[in-house]
């Protein structure tokens, strides 16, 4: 980390350059789109690499490759120089269609699933050059990687949200069971309580626990079900549960999808609330007109669910 002395002698162009090399992984083309010749680039690469102690990029492949700590930066310095030119220029409008920015994401699987699709459709009409990088997440970080400006927005369920965060409701979602066709359990069309819990359940957690909203509200009636198999990606359920007996639970949305793999869905035999998918971000981005562009485009793919 740079320290507060570091901060106060570092020229704001270095970042700059830091940025372009990024976006063209050449120092010739980063020249060019600074309007700079070569050895100018060349020179602020060697003093970026002085100050952080790292070589940044290396060429591999005829391209400047990004080290894994260039890759660690690059979000926040991209975020932090896209947030001096609104500052230095508050009445610059952000153009979709002209920028090459980046929008860096923190997604489940779910909310990649089924956002993503309807999303990128708008984002190849309207930003064109813009990229898209999805991450995943741990519940515990969100808060921070919001601060740090690590990510534009996350996008899941968020029972505990940073409270110094900005929530907001995209759409909602339920539960159903899921299970291969034939399943012997399924032979009478339905699935009573007794015999749902009797199967042997396969779990999805990204919390890397045992325990799902299924379990609660089981608990609370003083029940439980086996669950044999915990995974943390929703998507490598399918091929699990297509050749086994196993069963599982899954949003309505991604098992409707599941039909053309073998399996079936069946309602779950106990009565589970609906719950929300949000999007979170920083308050800070309020007046960000890239990042309102942003939200506005997934609450656009959210309603036509």
């Amino acid at each position: 980390m740079l320290t507060a002395m570091t901060l106060n002698g570092i020229d704001l162009n270095l970042l700059v350059a830091f940025d372009a090399i990024r976006e063209t992984r050449s120092i010739s083309r980063a020249a060019a789109q600074l309007g700079l010749r070569q050895p100018a680039v060349s020179g602020a690469l060697g003093r970026l690499r002085k100050l952080f102690g790292d070589e940044l990029f290396v060429r591999a492949g005829g391209e400047m490759q990004p080290t894994p700590k260039a890759l660690q930066i690059a979000p926040a310095v991209a975020t932090a120089l896209a947030h001096l030119r609104q500052a230095l220029n508050p009445s610059l409008a952000f153009d979709p269609r002209g920028t090459a920015q980046t929008f860096t994401i923190a997604s489940t699987d779910y909310t990649t699933t089924v956002l993503l699709p309807p999303f990128l459709a708008m984002m190849e009409i309207e930003a064109p050059e813009a990229k898209l990088r999805i991450v995943g997440y741990d519940k515990d970080d969100i808060g921070a990687l919001i601060d740090r400006g690590v990510i534009d927005l996350a996008l899941g369920v968020f029972q505990k949200p940073p409270e110094r965060s900005v929530r907001q409701r995209l759409c909602q979602e339920n539960f159903v069971g899921v299970a291969r066709a034939g399943h012997p359990a399924l032979q009478d069309g339905g699935m009573t309580l007794d015999t749902y819990l009797r199967q042997r359940h396969a779990l999805v957690s990204i919390r890397r626990d045992a325990v799902g909203e299924i379990d609660r509200v089981l608990a609370e009636r003083g029940l439980a079900r086996q669950i044999v198999v915990t995974l943390p990606h929703m998507m490598a359920l399918p091929a699990l549960i297509a050749s086994s007996n196993f069963v599982t639970a899954l949003p309505g949305r991604i098992a409707a999808k599941l039909t053309q793999v073998g399996l079936v869905s069946f309602a779950l035999p106990l009565p589970m609330p609906a719950w929300r998918i949000e999007m979170l971000w920083n308050p800070q981005a309020r007046n960000d007109q890239a990042n309102a562009w942003l939200r506005s485009r997934i609450t656009a793919a959210a309603m036509q669910l």
